[in-house]
């Protein structure tokens, strides 16, 4: 079992550095890179692409976060300690991409797959509705309303679910994806 969850979180990882975002705006000639932030994730891909290869983005990294995981929970019956490293995997995967030098995105919407992928709806919702509230209720921006779903993420995660592991998990995808926005933070 050990070699098989050393493989499932390798597979998440390389599930995460598929960077379609930047793939698909190709097939519109533009780089990614050179639109917007430079970030190249589904957000950019709206805005260099428009709503089809926008929308297939962030479609493709939901998917590439939640397969994966959802494969390793409920196919292989993955669980324990060896649960962070499977969620964390397509996250830092994204954030980190081996098939784009390293240099990936901010993880938001691969975030929301794996979580996806753990409990199908319930934390995805949670996250979205805590972000959804931060830029149209409190008024913050992009980066601060990310921060704030990741903050709710945590803390549902471990009241809801009480599982250290789990725990952990968010802690993890929460710390990469508030990393992934540490220049927009940073600008305040």
């Amino acid at each position: 079992m050990p070699l098989t969850n050393l493989l499932l979180t390798i597979l998440g990882y390389l599930s995460g550095s598929l960077m379609f975002s930047v793939w698909l705006t190709r097939l519109r000639g533009v780089d990614l890179r050179a639109v917007g932030d430079g970030n190249p994730g589904a957000f950019n891909a709206f805005v260099a692409g428009g709503r089809m290869i926008g929308s297939a983005s962030l479609l493709l990294d939901v998917l590439k976060g939640a397969v994966p995981v959802a494969a390793a929970l409920h196919l292989v019956g993955t669980g324990g300690w060896w649960l962070p490293p499977v969620i964390l995997a397509p996250v830092v995967g994204h954030a980190f991409p081996l098939f784009e030098r390293f240099r990936g995105g901010k993880a938001l919407a691969v975030t929301f797959g794996v979580w996806t992928g753990v409990t199908t709806w319930e934390v995805p919702c949670v996250m979205g509705a805590a972000m959804a509230i931060g830029r149209l209720v409190l008024r913050l921006e992009d980066a601060r309303s990310a921060v704030l779903g990741m903050v709710v993420l945590v803390l549902f995660v471990a009241a809801r679910y009480r599982s250290l592991p789990l725990s952990a998990a968010a802690l993890l995808c929460a710390a990469v994806v508030i990393w992934g926005h540490r220049r927009e933070l940073a600008r305040g």
